[in-house]
């Protein structure tokens, strides 16, 4: 009864801290963060009573969190939590479950496989592909661009995996010029180098320019991008894939939110062609709105991606089923597909289209009022993301700074062609248009604050 009386508890205080993130700060206050310095303690000498640990967690943790999980918070591209994700991802936290091998979790390993042909039918991906439930999109490049070392190392006789790099043939690895920083940082990590890639120049949108990519040959790993991380812009997939596929290159998209727009019929045509790559990075804890940690690698070649990553030993009691670590880096990993199962239960196909077309609109809202008002938007908005010029960089972080310490709403700044901007991701399924309204609302208030001290 401890335990029961221990999660009701828990449950009740999660329950009160959403309930009161339409009322609160966004940010969280001076008092809330220095208030964390309570946690700076030597390690306990005797057990404390549990209860009394949730207590201190909540009371003194909960003030110093970023309201990220509501409906008016805008920075970078974070979703909230689907109720039934985030009810879903308790019960399999209780169940405690090793998700690496089907006789460890028959339950989870079943859901990892309805979750995975669940995903390829909504992305309109081939249903034939195969797939690993990694931490975020940071994970699934490195398990893809794993999978296309291993593939394109073999295709020239040499196994990479035991052999490794020292003497193998050599790979020419081409992305744009707007690549993501975690795909370098996978790169980095497989031993193929970030400062080895090609650079293909791209357009005012950050799209990659199919008229400047270099030569392409069976040795060359394509990187793609299907929502660039200011603009939401996508490379021209339909354009740019047959003609790498015809050289044998392998082509990777990291699709880390913008695959989602194959979900959605007015979006669809943004991403036409994708469905011709090799693999493919997705972040579900982002569009998906499923808890942190969770994503998705996604691989045409089943065994280039086993090849990659596959794991086997004497204890290991491996069936006929998919096997869950055969298809990752991790052997001992939690459940993710729990969580992504329950989100694509609760929305069916119709909710994910709606979510998605929903953020779109309300990026456009947001695109549209502040040029009413007379500030610069200063990329097409394509899908979810708004980049705003208040006038010049300083007055821009100031407006910036003014609307986080605000509290309203919360967005970040970034760098766009050399111009300090405010980027306004809107990927929640809790914001509502009123919530589109308020934030607007307090966006304007405080740029005319800030520009009438100028």
């Amino acid at each position: 009864m401890a335990t029961r009386s221990l999660l009701a508890d828990a449950a009740s205080r999660a329950a009160t801290y959403l309930e009161g993130l339409p009322s609160r700060s966004v940010a969280p206050s001076a008092d809330a963060v220095a208030a964390l310095s309570q946690f700076d303690r030597p390690l306990p000498k005797h057990p404390i009573d549990a209860t009394a640990v949730l207590r201190q967690l909540d009371e003194i943790g909960s003030p110093g969190t970023g309201a990220s999980a509501g409906g008016r918070y805008f920075g970078f591209v974070i979703g909230a939590t689907l109720p039934a994700a985030l009810a879903a991802n308790m019960l399999a936290s209780a169940w405690d479950q090793n998700a690496g091998l089907v006789v460890i979790s028959p339950t989870t390993a079943k859901l990892e496989t309805v979750a995975l042909r669940w995903l390829l039918d909504a992305l309109h991906l081939p249903a034939t592909c195969a797939a690993g439930f990694v931490t975020g999109a940071t994970m699934a490049n490195f398990t893809c661009l794993a999978a296309a070392r291993h593939s394109l190392l073999a295709r020239a006789g040499w196994d990479v995996e035991e052999q490794g790099l020292f003497g193998a043939p050599q790979l020419n690895v081409v992305v744009g010029e707007e690549v993501h920083v975690t795909a370098l940082k996978a790169l980095a990590l497989l031993g193929l180098g970030r400062a080895r890639v090609t650079h293909v120049p791209t357009d005012a949108q950050g799209r990659m320019r199919a008229d400047k990519l270099p030569p392409l040959d069976d040795r060359t790993i394509l990187l793609l991008q299907a929502g660039n991380v200011n603009t939401g812009a996508f490379d021209p997939m339909a354009e740019i894939i047959p003609k790498a596929r015809a050289a044998g290159a392998w082509v990777h998209v990291d699709g880390a939110f913008g695959l989602w727009a194959a979900a959605t019929p007015s979006r669809a045509a943004l991403i036409a062609g994708v469905d011709d790559a090799d693999s493919w990075a997705l972040d579900a804890h982002k569009w998906l709105n499923v808890p942190y940690d969770s994503g998705v690698a996604i691989c045409r070649d089943r065994d280039a991606l086993r090849g990659a990553t596959a794991v086997s030993a004497a204890y290991l009691v491996q069936g006929a089923e998919r096997e869950p670590c055969e298809y990752v880096p991790e052997l001992s990993r939690r459940a993710r597909g729990v969580d992504i199962w329950a989100a694509l239960s609760a929305l069916g196909r119709s909710g994910i289209a709606e979510m998605i077309e929903r953020n779109c609109r309300q990026a456009a809202r947001f695109a549209d009022g502040l040029r009413d008002a007379g500030y610069e938007i200063l990329a097409e908005v394509v899908l979810n993301q708004v980049l705003v010029s208040f006038g010049d960089d300083e007055t821009t972080r100031r407006v910036i700074a003014g609307i986080q310490s605000d509290g309203t709403c919360w967005c970040g700044g970034t760098v766009w062609h050399g111009r300090t901007a405010m980027r306004i991701s809107v990927s929640s399924w809790a914001t509502t248009d009123e919530d589109v309204e308020l934030s607007l609302a307090a966006m304007l208030r405080v740029a005319s604050e800030v520009l009438a001290t100028r």
